[in-house]
Order: structure tokens, then C-alpha cells, then sequence
């Protein structure tokens, strides 16, 4: 299974973006791994924030190919513990899907178009996070998941 986190934004924080390259060449290691961003959006006047959700939309849209099973992280979305995380994870794999793709929203939020192609909402916490510390706390999820599916020592 191969398995895509899709930013929205750059990962501007040198020091996130270290310690994100690390936990993506561990994963990697399990599964195929990509983190791919699109460009934010920005705002000006002439945009709204409706329409900038919709840019990204379409710029989140073509990186999804068909058959993908696509979750939102997303505030209101279905919370894990790290172990069901890693269930969770394992049901997508026997359940032959061939790529997992997560995405993270931009300062707005996601499209509703978004919605229509998306088979679940995920939230990493009731707080609410930075974007770029959600980068990193999904990303360090992702590997403990599969340091628990492997009875690794990483999780205790």
C-alpha cells in the first residue's frame, strides 16, 4: 500500500521540516511513503476565502488518483489512539486498498467538493494544532503506527 500525506502549504519551519524528512525515512522503510505539498493560496483582494478553498481543491484533486481512499484530517473528523490508528491502518491493508492518501487543509479549511471524494475525517486531537505541527504529529503517528504493528520498541 502506498501511502500519501498531501499538505497544503510548505512546510516553512526548518526545524519541522528536519525532523519530518526523519520520520519519512523510517516509514518508508514499512510502506511507500510520500509527502507531496501544493502551493498555498494566498488572499488578496480579490479572492475569497470560498474561492481560495476551491483553488486548492482542484490542485488537491489532481493528486488523488481513482480507487484512492482519501481522509481528511480534519478537527471534527473520528479520533484514534495510536493503537487503533495502527488497526486502523492494517484494515487498509487487508483490505487491498492501494493508496492511502491524507490530507491537511489550508488556513480556510477544505472545499466542500473535497468532501464528495473523501471516505473519512480524521482528527489528531480536540485541540487545535499549528498546520505545520500537524505535519510533524501525523507524520510521527504514521511511524509509531507501524513500529506497533511490527512489536517494535518505539511505542511502549
Amino acid at each position: 500500500m502506498k501511502i500519501i500525506l498531501l499538505l497544503t502549504g510548505k512546510t516553512n519551519n526548518k526545524h519541522i521540516a528536519v525532523l519530518m524528512d526523519d520520520y519519512h525515512k523510517r516509514i518508508n522503510k514499512y510502506c511507500s511513503f510520500n509527502i507531496t505539498e501544493i502551493p498555498d493560496i494566498k488572499f488578496s483582494t480579490a479572492t475569497t476565502p470560498a474561492i481560495i478553498r476551491e483553488k486548492e481543491f482542484i490542485a488537491q484533486h489532481k493528486l488523488v488518483t481513482q480507487g484512492s481512499y482519501v481522509v481528511l484530517l480534519d478537527e471534527t473528523g473520528k479520533q484514534y489512539t495510536s493503537k487503533k490508528f495502527a488497526d486502523f491502518i492494517t484494515q487498509k491493508q487487508l483490505a487491498n486498498i492501494k493508496q492511502l492518501v491524507f490530507i491537511t487543509g489550508g488556513a480556510y479549511g477544505f472545499s466542500k467538493s473535497l468532501y464528495s471524494i473523501t471516505q473519512e475525517i480524521m482528527s489528531l486531537s480536540l485541540m487545535t494544532f499549528p498546520h505545520q505541527l500537524v505535519r510533524l504529529i501525523f507524520t510521527e503517528q504514521l511511524y509509531r503506527a507501524f513500529t506497533i504493528l511490527n512489536n517494535e520498541q518505539y511505542h511502549h
